[in-house]
């Protein structure tokens, strides 16, 4: 299996700690604080190497806690490439509440990255795309970034006959979409900025998943719905999953640990029911964890195991979806017209 390249342009330095309560004006008294490398590509790095595959991560980095990342991803012997920035990487706060199992994550902008450094990320990607493997381009994007860098990244797979997966969200997302992927993964909020609605019933998020398919943005949707599960939605048709039941401590890096071990169960060959299983799996297994800890192999295994047979296909077919929208402006679309399932549907996108 060729390694799985990753592209992190906006890491952060993961702190983690609890206090009993938080208050508005007073001291707060924390407990031990943990401090992880972050950010959706190198957290998708992180976990496949975890389960036993092959990576590459590919970040920016710079001052006093691009220092400390670096130290720290190194320390998980992670295969790493890093771009060295003038401005400092990143931090993000997680705090849980323990009088209340609430938890506060509060996330930093990040630095500003020049058109050399950020070129600079991408000549690396081009340098180091396995031939007909998998790029995942996943997080935000920093101030200086343009909103088509992950559209700029599926260029540059598809000339290496790669396989460009994007999780992303906002403008960043939809130029991505535009320029077409193998692969994407927005949350309900995320793909409901998307089409400029919230996507609260169950019928409706199957049929914005399928909409991006069937008009070539993605050849996958795989929509996370958090504690709802997941739904996939491919060429081959539309299948869903609800997640295993499990305490929940916290919900960093779920995501990134759903996507990782559906890219890595897909690179091994597996099918489209497994990879799906062994996502939501993996997204299970990281909110039984504490703070900003990742899964770990036994626990995804236990639960990939648990969910054989889960998987509910509700489509058989091939989606088969006429898709037209209009834009009045940024993130607004009216008038979506859609064959869904046999069944013609037209709704407003506000």
């Amino acid at each position: 299996m060729q390694p799985i390249l990753t592209l992190t342009v906006n890491p952060a330095l993961d702190v983690s700690t609890a206090t009993e309560q938080v208050i508005s004006g007073h001291k707060l008294r924390c407990g031990a604080s943990r401090l992880d490398a972050g950010g959706g590509g190198v957290n998708v790095s992180r976990v496949v190497q975890r389960l036993g595959g092959r990576t590459l991560a590919v970040y920016t980095a710079g001052g006093p806690t691009g220092e400390a990342y670096r130290r720290l991803i190194e320390a998980e012997r992670v295969p790493t490439l890093a771009v060295p920035i003038q401005g400092s990487t990143r931090e993000d706060f997680t705090v849980d509440e323990t009088a209340t199992g609430k938890q506060f994550r509060f996330v930093l902008q990040g630095p500003e990255l020049s058109e050399p450094e950020w070129r600079l990320c991408l000549a690396l990607v081009a340098d180091s795309i396995p031939v007909g493997g998998y790029v995942v381009a996943s997080g935000s994007l920093p101030p200086g970034v343009p909103e088509d860098f992950y559209a700029q990244v599926a260029r540059l797979a598809r000339r290496h006959d790669a396989r460009c997966i994007v999780d992303a969200s906002g403008p960043a997302l939809s130029e991505a979409l535009a320029e077409g992927v193998f692969l994407v993964k927005p949350s309900r909020r995320e793909l409901g900025l998307h089409f400029g609605t919230t996507l609260e019933s169950g019928e409706s998020q199957v049929e914005a998943a399928a909409a991006l398919v069937a008009d070539g943005s993605a050849e996958h949707v795989a929509l996370t719905l958090g504690g709802e599960g997941a739904v996939l939605a491919s060429t081959t048709g539309i299948l869903r999953l609800a997640v295993p039941q499990v305490k929940v401590r916290s919900t960093v890096g779920a995501g990134d640990s759903f996507l990782a071990a559906f890219v890595l169960r897909l690179a091994q060959g597996r099918t489209l029911e497994e990879s799906l299983r062994a996502a939501v799996a993996a997204g299970s297994a990281t909110v039984t964890t504490a703070a900003t800890e990742l899964c770990h192999r036994e626990d995804v295994e236990r639960l990939e195991a648990d969910l054989t047979a889960e998987v509910a296909r509700l489509e058989d077919r091939k989606p088969r979806l006429a898709l037209r929208f209009v834009s009045y402006g940024e993130g607004a679309y009216d008038a979506l017209e859609q064959l869904s399932m046999g069944r013609l549907r037209t709704f407003t996108l506000a």
